[in-house]
Protein backbone atom coordinates (compact mmCIF):
# COMPACT_ATOMS: atom_id res chain seq x y z
CA UNK A 1 0.00 0.00 0.00
CA UNK A 2 1.42 3.89 -0.65
CA UNK A 3 1.94 5.65 2.01
CA UNK A 4 0.70 9.27 1.96
CA UNK A 5 3.45 11.00 0.71
CA UNK A 6 4.08 8.44 -1.74
CA UNK A 7 0.35 8.79 -3.09
CA UNK A 8 0.46 12.54 -3.33
CA UNK A 9 3.71 12.51 -5.00
CA UNK A 10 2.70 9.62 -7.72
CA UNK A 11 -0.76 11.56 -8.30
CA UNK A 12 1.06 14.34 -9.53
CA UNK A 13 3.00 12.52 -12.57
CA UNK A 14 1.57 13.57 -15.54
CA UNK A 15 1.45 12.89 -19.36
CA UNK A 16 1.77 16.19 -21.15
CA UNK A 17 5.37 17.10 -20.14
CA UNK A 18 7.31 14.13 -20.99
CA UNK A 19 5.34 13.50 -24.15
CA UNK A 20 5.90 16.55 -25.40
CA UNK A 21 9.72 15.65 -25.33
CA UNK A 22 8.53 12.20 -27.03
CA UNK A 23 7.09 14.14 -29.69
CA UNK A 24 10.02 16.17 -29.76
CA UNK A 25 12.80 13.56 -30.09
CA UNK A 26 10.69 11.11 -33.07
CA UNK A 27 11.38 14.01 -35.21
CA UNK A 28 15.23 14.05 -33.85
CA UNK A 29 18.08 11.52 -34.80
CA UNK A 30 20.18 10.86 -32.17
CA UNK A 31 22.60 8.41 -33.69
CA UNK A 32 25.70 10.41 -34.39
CA UNK A 33 27.60 12.58 -32.12
CA UNK A 34 26.85 15.72 -32.76
CA UNK A 35 22.82 14.63 -32.96
CA UNK A 36 23.07 13.28 -29.17
CA UNK A 37 24.82 16.08 -27.70
CA UNK A 38 21.78 18.41 -30.20
CA UNK A 39 19.61 15.89 -27.85
CA UNK A 40 21.09 16.62 -25.05
CA UNK A 41 20.62 20.26 -25.26
CA UNK A 42 16.77 19.55 -25.97
CA UNK A 43 17.13 17.93 -22.50
CA UNK A 44 18.50 20.62 -20.77
CA UNK A 45 16.35 23.33 -22.20
CA UNK A 46 13.53 21.72 -21.00
CA UNK A 47 15.17 21.12 -17.54
CA UNK A 48 15.71 24.72 -17.34
CA UNK A 49 12.68 25.79 -18.34
CA UNK A 50 11.03 23.34 -15.70
CA UNK A 51 13.04 25.25 -13.10
CA UNK A 52 15.47 21.76 -12.35
CA UNK A 53 19.12 22.29 -12.08
CA UNK A 54 21.42 20.70 -14.11
CA UNK A 55 25.07 19.37 -14.52
CA UNK A 56 26.66 18.71 -17.79
CA UNK A 57 29.48 16.86 -18.62
CA UNK A 58 31.57 16.83 -21.72
CA UNK A 59 33.81 13.16 -21.75
CA UNK A 60 35.52 12.24 -24.76
CA UNK A 61 34.25 8.40 -25.45
CA UNK A 62 34.95 6.12 -27.67
CA UNK A 63 32.47 5.69 -30.56
CA UNK A 64 32.00 3.27 -33.67
CA UNK A 65 29.35 5.04 -36.05
CA UNK A 66 27.87 2.26 -39.14
CA UNK A 67 27.54 4.14 -42.95
CA UNK A 68 26.60 2.08 -45.81
CA UNK A 69 27.07 -1.86 -46.58
CA UNK A 70 25.61 -3.85 -49.10
CA UNK A 71 26.56 -7.55 -49.72
CA UNK A 72 26.81 -8.54 -53.80
CA UNK A 73 25.31 -11.94 -54.50
CA UNK A 74 25.35 -13.16 -58.15
CA UNK A 75 25.88 -9.33 -59.43
CA UNK A 76 22.79 -8.45 -57.48
CA UNK A 77 23.25 -5.92 -54.31
CA UNK A 78 21.54 -6.74 -50.77
CA UNK A 79 20.96 -4.15 -48.51
CA UNK A 80 22.87 -4.54 -45.43
CA UNK A 81 23.99 -2.92 -41.92
CA UNK A 82 27.07 -2.65 -40.41
CA UNK A 83 27.15 -4.00 -37.01
CA UNK A 84 29.42 -1.43 -34.52
CA UNK A 85 32.64 -2.11 -33.56
CA UNK A 86 33.38 -4.45 -36.68
CA UNK A 87 36.12 -4.05 -38.87
CA UNK A 88 35.93 -1.51 -41.43
CA UNK A 89 35.39 -2.97 -44.87
CA UNK A 90 34.60 0.20 -47.46
CA UNK A 91 37.14 -1.03 -49.84
CA UNK A 92 35.19 -4.25 -49.86
CA UNK A 93 36.09 -8.25 -48.86
CA UNK A 94 35.51 -11.24 -51.16
CA UNK A 95 35.17 -14.59 -50.28
CA UNK A 96 33.43 -17.48 -50.32
CA UNK A 97 30.28 -18.25 -48.48
CA UNK A 98 29.86 -20.78 -45.90
CA UNK A 99 26.70 -21.32 -43.05
CA UNK A 100 27.31 -20.65 -40.02
CA UNK A 101 28.52 -22.93 -37.71
CA UNK A 102 30.90 -24.56 -39.85
CA UNK A 103 34.02 -26.91 -39.76
CA UNK A 104 35.82 -24.64 -42.48
CA UNK A 105 35.22 -21.58 -42.08
CA UNK A 106 39.19 -20.12 -42.83
CA UNK A 107 39.18 -17.09 -45.16
CA UNK A 108 35.52 -17.56 -45.71
CA UNK A 109 32.55 -15.23 -45.40
CA UNK A 110 30.18 -16.79 -43.09
CA UNK A 111 26.27 -16.29 -42.87
CA UNK A 112 24.49 -17.47 -39.83
CA UNK A 113 20.89 -16.96 -38.19
CA UNK A 114 20.54 -14.34 -35.89
CA UNK A 115 21.65 -11.39 -34.88
CA UNK A 116 25.43 -10.88 -34.70
CA UNK A 117 26.28 -11.46 -31.06
CA UNK A 118 29.83 -10.92 -29.74
CA UNK A 119 29.73 -14.55 -29.47
CA UNK A 120 29.29 -15.68 -32.66
CA UNK A 121 31.59 -13.00 -33.99
CA UNK A 122 34.68 -13.97 -31.73
CA UNK A 123 34.06 -17.62 -32.72
CA UNK A 124 33.95 -17.01 -36.09
CA UNK A 125 36.86 -14.62 -36.02
CA UNK A 126 38.99 -17.28 -33.99
CA UNK A 127 37.75 -19.87 -36.71
CA UNK A 128 39.64 -17.88 -39.40
CA UNK A 129 36.36 -16.09 -40.78
CA UNK A 130 37.15 -13.46 -43.11
CA UNK A 131 34.00 -11.93 -42.60
CA UNK A 132 30.32 -12.05 -40.56
CA UNK A 133 26.78 -11.96 -42.24
CA UNK A 134 24.32 -12.11 -39.83
CA UNK A 135 20.72 -13.24 -41.17
CA UNK A 136 18.06 -11.64 -38.86
CA UNK A 137 15.23 -13.22 -38.08
CA UNK A 138 12.64 -10.61 -39.58
CA UNK A 139 11.73 -8.55 -42.09
CA UNK A 140 13.95 -5.65 -41.05
CA UNK A 141 17.65 -5.47 -40.03
CA UNK A 142 18.43 -4.47 -36.49
CA UNK A 143 21.22 -2.07 -35.80
CA UNK A 144 23.51 -3.76 -33.35
CA UNK A 145 27.34 -4.02 -32.32
CA UNK A 146 29.44 -7.39 -32.23
CA UNK A 147 32.16 -5.63 -29.66
CA UNK A 148 32.16 -7.46 -25.99
CA UNK A 149 34.45 -4.50 -24.86
CA UNK A 150 32.54 -2.83 -21.67
CA UNK A 151 32.60 1.58 -22.44
CA UNK A 152 35.36 2.93 -23.97
CA UNK A 153 38.75 0.40 -24.31
CA UNK A 154 41.85 0.79 -22.51
CA UNK A 155 44.89 -0.66 -23.68
CA UNK A 156 44.67 -4.32 -22.67
CA UNK A 157 41.37 -4.04 -24.41
CA UNK A 158 42.44 -3.10 -27.92
CA UNK A 159 44.03 -7.01 -28.88
CA UNK A 160 39.76 -7.79 -28.30
CA UNK A 161 38.73 -5.65 -30.95
CA UNK A 162 37.00 -7.15 -33.43
CA UNK A 163 39.00 -7.31 -36.20
CA UNK A 164 36.58 -8.66 -39.45
CA UNK A 165 33.85 -7.05 -40.88
CA UNK A 166 30.74 -7.66 -39.96
CA UNK A 167 26.90 -6.99 -41.36
CA UNK A 168 23.26 -7.73 -40.56
CA UNK A 169 21.21 -8.32 -43.56
CA UNK A 170 17.56 -9.16 -43.64
CA UNK A 171 15.51 -12.74 -43.59
CA UNK A 172 14.28 -13.38 -47.32
CA UNK A 173 17.88 -12.26 -48.13
CA UNK A 174 19.26 -14.41 -45.24
CA UNK A 175 17.78 -17.34 -46.21
CA UNK A 176 18.89 -16.76 -49.93
CA UNK A 177 22.62 -16.36 -48.62
CA UNK A 178 22.37 -19.37 -46.67
CA UNK A 179 21.15 -21.41 -49.62
CA UNK A 180 24.14 -19.63 -51.27
CA UNK A 181 26.04 -20.45 -48.39
CA UNK A 182 25.62 -24.59 -48.56
CA UNK A 183 26.71 -24.46 -52.28
CA UNK A 184 30.21 -22.31 -51.47
CA UNK A 185 29.56 -19.38 -53.51
CA UNK A 186 31.41 -16.51 -54.13
CA UNK A 187 30.06 -12.90 -52.58
CA UNK A 188 31.44 -9.28 -51.76
CA UNK A 189 31.05 -7.48 -48.61
CA UNK A 190 30.90 -4.08 -48.32
CA UNK A 191 30.74 -2.24 -44.65
CA UNK A 192 32.03 1.43 -43.40
CA UNK A 193 32.63 2.10 -39.99
CA UNK A 194 34.15 4.83 -38.43
CA UNK A 195 35.57 4.21 -34.56
CA UNK A 196 37.11 7.45 -32.73
CA UNK A 197 36.87 9.98 -29.78
CA UNK A 198 34.26 11.93 -29.62
CA UNK A 199 33.33 14.88 -27.04
CA UNK A 200 29.59 13.79 -25.66
CA UNK A 201 27.57 15.34 -23.31
CA UNK A 202 26.43 13.31 -20.03
CA UNK A 203 23.41 15.55 -18.13
CA UNK A 204 22.87 14.58 -14.37
CA UNK A 205 20.48 16.17 -11.89
CA UNK A 206 20.65 15.95 -8.34
CA UNK A 207 17.92 16.41 -5.95
CA UNK A 208 19.07 16.38 -2.22
CA UNK A 209 17.36 14.48 0.29
CA UNK A 210 16.56 15.98 4.09
CA UNK A 211 18.44 13.99 5.79
CA UNK A 212 20.93 11.60 4.41
CA UNK A 213 22.06 14.19 1.44
CA UNK A 214 25.45 12.26 1.30
CA UNK A 215 23.57 9.11 0.12
CA UNK A 216 21.97 8.67 -3.20
CA UNK A 217 19.85 6.43 -5.31
CA UNK A 218 20.74 6.66 -8.92
CA UNK A 219 18.35 6.77 -11.61
CA UNK A 220 19.75 6.45 -15.27
CA UNK A 221 18.83 5.83 -19.04
CA UNK A 222 20.42 6.37 -22.42
CA UNK A 223 19.52 9.38 -24.61
CA UNK A 224 21.69 8.05 -27.73
CA UNK A 225 19.45 5.75 -29.96
CA UNK A 226 19.19 4.15 -33.23
CA UNK A 227 17.59 6.90 -35.44
CA UNK A 228 14.86 8.30 -33.85
CA UNK A 229 14.73 5.79 -31.31
CA UNK A 230 11.27 6.22 -29.85
CA UNK A 231 10.68 2.79 -28.06
CA UNK A 232 14.01 2.87 -27.24
CA UNK A 233 14.69 5.26 -25.65
CA UNK A 234 12.52 8.65 -26.33
CA UNK A 235 10.00 7.02 -23.39
CA UNK A 236 12.97 6.30 -21.20
CA UNK A 237 14.37 10.52 -21.47
CA UNK A 238 10.62 11.31 -20.77
CA UNK A 239 10.08 9.13 -17.91
CA UNK A 240 13.92 10.33 -16.31
CA UNK A 241 12.32 13.86 -17.03
CA UNK A 242 8.93 13.86 -15.57
CA UNK A 243 10.58 12.34 -12.25
CA UNK A 244 13.35 14.79 -12.28
CA UNK A 245 10.28 16.96 -12.36
CA UNK A 246 8.41 15.93 -9.47
CA UNK A 247 11.18 14.58 -7.44
CA UNK A 248 12.21 18.35 -7.10
CA UNK A 249 9.12 20.12 -6.41
CA UNK A 250 9.17 17.48 -3.29
CA UNK A 251 12.73 17.28 -2.31
CA UNK A 252 11.92 18.46 1.03
CA UNK A 253 10.08 14.71 1.31
CA UNK A 254 13.41 12.41 0.47
CA UNK A 255 14.94 11.10 3.05
CA UNK A 256 18.18 10.23 0.68
CA UNK A 257 19.21 11.71 -2.11
CA UNK A 258 18.04 11.12 -6.05
CA UNK A 259 20.25 11.47 -8.88
CA UNK A 260 19.39 11.04 -12.11
CA UNK A 261 21.65 10.61 -15.32
CA UNK A 262 21.05 10.84 -19.12
CA UNK A 263 23.37 8.77 -21.06
CA UNK A 264 25.59 9.10 -24.41
CA UNK A 265 27.28 6.22 -26.06
CA UNK A 266 25.16 3.08 -24.62
CA UNK A 267 24.31 1.90 -28.68
CA UNK A 268 27.12 2.99 -30.84
CA UNK A 269 29.64 2.91 -27.36
CA UNK A 270 28.76 -0.34 -25.59
CA UNK A 271 27.78 1.70 -22.71
CA UNK A 272 30.64 4.03 -22.61
CA UNK A 273 28.97 6.75 -21.58
CA UNK A 274 27.64 5.16 -17.74
CA UNK A 275 31.05 3.50 -18.01
CA UNK A 276 32.56 7.02 -17.93
CA UNK A 277 30.30 7.88 -15.08
CA UNK A 278 31.17 5.28 -13.32
CA UNK A 279 35.01 5.30 -13.71
CA UNK A 280 35.31 8.76 -12.78
CA UNK A 281 33.13 8.95 -9.86
CA UNK A 282 33.85 5.84 -9.12
CA UNK A 283 35.07 6.66 -4.52
CA UNK A 284 32.09 8.33 -4.56
CA UNK A 285 29.20 5.91 -5.73
CA UNK A 286 31.15 3.22 -3.87
CA UNK A 287 30.48 5.27 -0.53
CA UNK A 288 27.48 7.08 -1.13
CA UNK A 289 24.76 5.14 -3.57
CA UNK A 290 22.76 3.08 -2.48
CA UNK A 291 20.92 1.47 -5.51
CA UNK A 292 20.41 1.76 -9.09
CA UNK A 293 17.92 1.75 -11.40
CA UNK A 294 17.87 1.45 -14.98
CA UNK A 295 15.25 3.11 -17.01
CA UNK A 296 15.01 1.48 -20.94
CA UNK A 297 12.17 1.30 -23.01
CA UNK A 298 9.07 2.23 -20.81
CA UNK A 299 5.42 2.79 -22.30
CA UNK A 300 5.56 0.71 -25.09
CA UNK A 301 2.78 0.21 -27.10
CA UNK A 302 1.02 -3.27 -26.60
CA UNK A 303 3.32 -3.61 -23.05
CA UNK A 304 0.92 -4.31 -20.48
CA UNK A 305 2.86 -6.61 -18.54
CA UNK A 306 5.76 -6.92 -15.65
CA UNK A 307 7.73 -10.32 -17.05
CA UNK A 308 11.08 -10.69 -16.88
CA UNK A 309 12.16 -7.75 -14.62
CA UNK A 310 16.03 -7.63 -14.35
CA UNK A 311 16.55 -7.51 -10.79
CA UNK A 312 19.26 -8.28 -7.86
CA UNK A 313 17.99 -11.37 -5.86
CA UNK A 314 18.33 -8.66 -2.27
CA UNK A 315 15.96 -6.69 -3.92
CA UNK A 316 13.32 -8.98 -5.31
CA UNK A 317 10.77 -9.10 -2.63
CA UNK A 318 11.03 -4.80 -2.54
CA UNK A 319 10.47 -4.64 -6.08
CA UNK A 320 7.41 -6.67 -6.75
CA UNK A 321 5.75 -5.15 -3.91
CA UNK A 322 6.12 -1.45 -5.53
CA UNK A 323 5.01 -3.23 -8.95
CA UNK A 324 1.50 -4.65 -6.90
CA UNK A 325 1.10 -2.04 -5.38
CA UNK A 326 1.41 0.11 -8.78
CA UNK A 327 -0.72 -2.22 -11.35
CA UNK A 328 -1.55 -5.36 -9.43
CA UNK A 329 0.23 -7.40 -10.65
CA UNK A 330 2.95 -10.12 -9.77
CA UNK A 331 6.35 -9.77 -11.37
CA UNK A 332 8.66 -12.12 -12.74
CA UNK A 333 11.80 -11.13 -11.60
CA UNK A 334 14.97 -12.42 -13.70
CA UNK A 335 18.71 -12.50 -13.17
CA UNK A 336 19.97 -9.04 -14.73
CA UNK A 337 21.63 -9.65 -18.18
CA UNK A 338 25.24 -8.27 -18.83
CA UNK A 339 23.60 -5.11 -20.90
CA UNK A 340 21.37 -1.78 -20.05
CA UNK A 341 24.17 0.27 -18.87
CA UNK A 342 24.35 -1.35 -16.05
CA UNK A 343 27.76 -0.44 -15.54
CA UNK A 344 28.10 -0.34 -11.76
CA UNK A 345 28.39 -4.30 -10.90
CA UNK A 346 31.80 -4.24 -10.22
CA UNK A 347 31.69 -1.16 -7.92
CA UNK A 348 28.79 -3.58 -5.98
CA UNK A 349 25.50 -1.36 -6.28
CA UNK A 350 22.38 -3.16 -6.30
CA UNK A 351 20.33 -3.13 -9.25
CA UNK A 352 16.80 -3.17 -10.89
CA UNK A 353 15.11 -2.26 -13.72
CA UNK A 354 16.60 -1.86 -17.08
CA UNK A 355 13.41 -3.14 -19.08
CA UNK A 356 10.27 -2.88 -17.77
CA UNK A 357 6.96 -3.57 -19.41
CA UNK A 358 6.57 -5.95 -21.99
CA UNK A 359 3.92 -7.46 -24.40
CA UNK A 360 2.62 -10.85 -23.31
CA UNK A 361 3.51 -14.22 -24.22
CA UNK A 362 -0.19 -14.72 -25.74
CA UNK A 363 0.25 -11.09 -27.94
CA UNK A 364 3.60 -11.71 -28.58
CA UNK A 365 2.73 -15.14 -30.34
CA UNK A 366 -1.08 -13.45 -31.84
CA UNK A 367 1.79 -10.94 -33.85
CA UNK A 368 4.36 -13.59 -34.52
CA UNK A 369 6.97 -11.42 -32.84
CA UNK A 370 10.50 -12.70 -32.34
CA UNK A 371 12.11 -12.06 -28.69
CA UNK A 372 14.12 -8.31 -29.11
CA UNK A 373 16.14 -6.64 -26.49
CA UNK A 374 13.43 -3.80 -25.88
CA UNK A 375 10.49 -1.65 -27.45
CA UNK A 376 8.31 -3.69 -25.02
CA UNK A 377 8.88 -6.62 -27.00
CA UNK A 378 8.15 -4.70 -30.50
CA UNK A 379 9.97 -5.85 -32.96
CA UNK A 380 10.62 -2.14 -34.36
CA UNK A 381 13.49 -2.08 -31.62
CA UNK A 382 16.72 -1.31 -33.18
CA UNK A 383 15.36 -0.44 -36.58
CA UNK A 384 14.09 2.23 -38.60
CA UNK A 385 10.33 1.70 -37.70
CA UNK A 386 10.52 2.56 -33.85
CA UNK A 387 8.97 5.76 -34.31
CA UNK A 388 5.97 7.47 -32.44
CA UNK A 389 3.34 4.90 -32.80
CA UNK A 390 5.90 2.94 -30.45
CA UNK A 391 5.13 4.85 -27.66
CA UNK A 392 2.01 4.54 -25.90
CA UNK A 393 0.70 7.39 -23.41
CA UNK A 394 -1.21 5.39 -20.88
CA UNK A 395 1.35 2.53 -20.80
CA UNK A 396 4.03 5.21 -19.84
CA UNK A 397 2.25 6.89 -17.36
CA UNK A 398 1.78 4.09 -15.85
CA UNK A 399 5.24 3.07 -15.87
CA UNK A 400 6.75 6.64 -14.57
CA UNK A 401 4.65 5.80 -11.89
CA UNK A 402 5.89 2.70 -10.67
CA UNK A 403 9.87 4.20 -11.55
CA UNK A 404 8.45 7.43 -9.22
CA UNK A 405 7.57 4.88 -6.67
CA UNK A 406 10.56 2.46 -6.77
CA UNK A 407 12.91 5.78 -6.42
CA UNK A 408 10.94 7.13 -3.90
CA UNK A 409 10.55 3.80 -1.43
CA UNK A 410 14.59 3.58 -2.20
CA UNK A 411 15.24 6.73 -1.07
CA UNK A 412 12.56 6.92 2.01
CA UNK A 413 12.96 3.35 3.49
CA UNK A 414 14.69 3.97 7.13
CA UNK A 415 16.40 0.76 7.04
CA UNK A 416 17.84 -0.07 2.83
CA UNK A 417 15.53 -2.75 1.81
CA UNK A 418 18.03 -5.58 0.39
CA UNK A 419 17.71 -8.36 2.15
CA UNK A 420 20.98 -10.32 1.73
CA UNK A 421 19.59 -13.36 3.07
CA UNK A 422 18.04 -13.97 -0.35
CA UNK A 423 21.76 -13.66 -2.00
CA UNK A 424 22.71 -16.17 0.20
CA UNK A 425 20.34 -18.40 -0.53
CA UNK A 426 20.66 -17.99 -4.16
CA UNK A 427 24.35 -18.71 -3.68
CA UNK A 428 24.26 -22.42 -1.86
CA UNK A 429 21.60 -23.24 -4.47
CA UNK A 430 23.27 -22.47 -7.48
CA UNK A 431 26.90 -24.26 -5.70
CA UNK A 432 24.78 -27.37 -5.51
CA UNK A 433 24.36 -27.04 -9.48
CA UNK A 434 27.27 -26.94 -10.08
CA UNK A 435 28.70 -29.60 -7.78
CA UNK A 436 25.89 -31.70 -9.31
CA UNK A 437 27.52 -30.93 -12.81
CA UNK A 438 31.07 -31.91 -11.62
CA UNK A 439 30.39 -34.40 -9.17
CA UNK A 440 33.96 -36.06 -8.34
CA UNK A 441 35.87 -33.52 -10.20
CA UNK A 442 35.85 -31.17 -7.94
CA UNK A 443 34.81 -30.74 -4.31
CA UNK A 444 33.18 -27.56 -3.45
CA UNK A 445 32.58 -28.20 -0.09
CA UNK A 446 34.67 -25.26 1.07
CA UNK A 447 32.28 -22.97 -0.76
CA UNK A 448 29.58 -24.22 0.31
CA UNK A 449 30.46 -24.20 3.99
CA UNK A 450 31.74 -20.51 3.48
CA UNK A 451 28.09 -19.43 1.95
CA UNK A 452 26.07 -21.99 4.57
CA UNK A 453 28.25 -19.79 7.54
CA UNK A 454 27.28 -16.17 5.65
CA UNK A 455 23.41 -17.37 5.81
CA UNK A 456 23.73 -18.11 9.77
CA UNK A 457 25.41 -15.18 10.46
CA UNK A 458 23.08 -12.48 8.14
CA UNK A 459 20.09 -14.82 9.77
CA UNK A 460 21.38 -12.93 13.15
CA UNK A 461 22.18 -9.58 11.48
CA UNK A 462 19.45 -9.31 10.21
CA UNK A 463 17.13 -10.67 13.30
CA UNK A 464 19.36 -8.03 15.15
CA UNK A 465 17.62 -5.42 12.69
CA UNK A 466 14.61 -6.58 13.43
CA UNK A 467 14.60 -6.31 16.82
CA UNK A 468 16.26 -2.94 16.32
CA UNK A 469 19.23 -3.56 18.60
CA UNK A 470 21.87 -2.10 15.85
CA UNK A 471 21.73 1.87 15.57
CA UNK A 472 19.98 2.40 11.88
CA UNK A 473 23.19 4.47 10.31
CA UNK A 474 25.54 1.60 11.41
CA UNK A 475 22.73 -1.31 10.05
CA UNK A 476 22.20 0.66 6.76
CA UNK A 477 26.33 0.88 6.55
CA UNK A 478 26.42 -2.84 6.59
CA UNK A 479 23.51 -3.31 4.15
CA UNK A 480 25.65 -1.17 1.73
CA UNK A 481 28.99 -3.10 2.62
CA UNK A 482 27.24 -6.52 1.75
CA UNK A 483 26.60 -5.06 -1.50
CA UNK A 484 30.10 -4.20 -2.18
CA UNK A 485 31.50 -7.85 -1.47
CA UNK A 486 28.76 -9.98 -2.23
CA UNK A 487 27.27 -8.54 -5.99
CA UNK A 488 30.98 -8.41 -7.09
CA UNK A 489 30.91 -12.17 -6.48
CA UNK A 490 28.13 -13.36 -8.08
CA UNK A 491 27.83 -10.82 -11.03
CA UNK A 492 31.35 -9.87 -12.01
CA UNK A 493 34.90 -12.00 -13.17
CA UNK A 494 37.14 -9.53 -12.93
CA UNK A 495 38.49 -7.04 -10.14
CA UNK A 496 36.41 -3.99 -8.75
CA UNK A 497 36.74 -0.84 -10.59
CA UNK A 498 37.37 -2.91 -13.44
CA UNK A 499 34.67 -3.34 -16.41
CA UNK A 500 33.92 -7.55 -17.25
CA UNK A 501 33.00 -8.35 -21.23
CA UNK A 502 29.50 -7.43 -22.41
CA UNK A 503 28.63 -10.85 -23.10
CA UNK A 504 27.05 -13.22 -20.24
CA UNK A 505 28.49 -13.94 -16.66
CA UNK A 506 27.35 -16.90 -14.88
CA UNK A 507 26.38 -17.05 -11.86
CA UNK A 508 29.60 -17.04 -8.80
CA UNK A 509 31.88 -16.56 -11.93
CA UNK A 510 34.79 -17.80 -9.87
CA UNK A 511 33.80 -20.90 -9.90
CA UNK A 512 31.30 -21.22 -12.54
CA UNK A 513 33.23 -23.51 -14.88
CA UNK A 514 32.06 -26.40 -12.28
CA UNK A 515 29.54 -26.38 -14.34
CA UNK A 516 30.84 -27.22 -17.63
CA UNK A 517 33.98 -28.98 -16.54
CA UNK A 518 32.23 -32.61 -16.80
CA UNK A 519 32.13 -31.55 -20.20
CA UNK A 520 35.40 -31.00 -21.53
CA UNK A 521 38.07 -32.60 -23.38
CA UNK A 522 39.97 -34.89 -21.06
CA UNK A 523 43.05 -33.11 -22.00
CA UNK A 524 41.58 -29.87 -20.43
CA UNK A 525 40.20 -31.12 -17.37
CA UNK A 526 43.51 -30.89 -15.41
CA UNK A 527 43.82 -27.25 -16.43
CA UNK A 528 40.11 -26.45 -15.41
CA UNK A 529 41.08 -27.85 -11.60
CA UNK A 530 43.71 -25.13 -11.05
CA UNK A 531 41.28 -22.81 -12.08
CA UNK A 532 38.68 -24.15 -9.76
CA UNK A 533 41.25 -24.33 -7.00
CA UNK A 534 41.98 -20.90 -7.19
CA UNK A 535 38.25 -19.18 -7.96
CA UNK A 536 37.12 -21.31 -5.04
CA UNK A 537 39.97 -19.84 -2.67
CA UNK A 538 38.43 -16.17 -4.15
CA UNK A 539 35.26 -17.31 -3.42
CA UNK A 540 35.68 -18.31 0.37
CA UNK A 541 37.67 -15.54 1.47
CA UNK A 542 35.43 -13.17 -0.03
CA UNK A 543 32.53 -14.63 2.20
CA UNK A 544 34.48 -15.03 5.01
CA UNK A 545 35.17 -11.17 4.99
CA UNK A 546 31.25 -10.46 4.91
CA UNK A 547 30.67 -12.80 7.63
CA UNK A 548 33.80 -11.65 9.59
CA UNK A 549 32.12 -7.77 8.77
CA UNK A 550 28.91 -9.10 10.40
CA UNK A 551 30.44 -10.50 13.18
CA UNK A 552 32.18 -7.01 14.01
CA UNK A 553 29.17 -5.20 13.87
CA UNK A 554 27.01 -7.42 15.74
CA UNK A 555 29.84 -7.20 18.43
CA UNK A 556 29.48 -3.51 18.41
CA UNK A 557 26.17 -3.53 19.63
CA UNK A 558 25.43 -0.37 22.10
CA UNK A 559 24.11 -2.29 25.43
CA UNK A 560 21.75 0.31 24.90
CA UNK A 561 19.94 2.30 22.21
CA UNK A 562 18.50 5.70 21.92
CA UNK A 563 14.88 5.92 22.10
CA UNK A 564 14.82 6.49 18.15
CA UNK A 565 16.80 3.59 17.25
CA UNK A 566 19.72 6.10 16.07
Amino acid sequence: MLNDVERRIVNEITIDEPWALVETFAQLRREKPHEVNRGMDCLIDRLARLGVPATTYVPEIYLSQPGRAHVKLDGQFLRAKPVAFSADARAGVTGRLRPWPTTDAQDCIVVGKGLPTPELVNEAQRAGARAVIAANPGADIHWGTCSDVWGSPGLADLERRTRIPVVGVNRPDGERLLTAADAGTMVELVSEIDDGWFPQKIVVVDIRGSQEPEKFVLLHGHLDSWDVGVGDNAVGNAALLEIARILYLHQDSLRRSVRIAWWPGHSAGRYAGSTWYADRFALEIEEHCVAQINCDSPGCRWATDYLNIACMPEAVPFLAEIIKDMTAQTMQARRPARAGDLSFNNIGVTSYFTVSSTMSPEIRAEKGYYPVGGCGGNIAWHTENDTIEIADRDNLLRDMKVYALAVLRTANSALLPFDWRLAAREFLQTLALYQQSCGALFDLAPATSAAQALLQRLEELYAAFQAQTIPLDRANAMVTMLGRILIPLNFTSVPRFLHDPAVTIPPLPYVAIAGVIATLPAEKIHFAQQDLMRGCNRLVAALGQAGAEITRCLAQRPAVLPPNGD
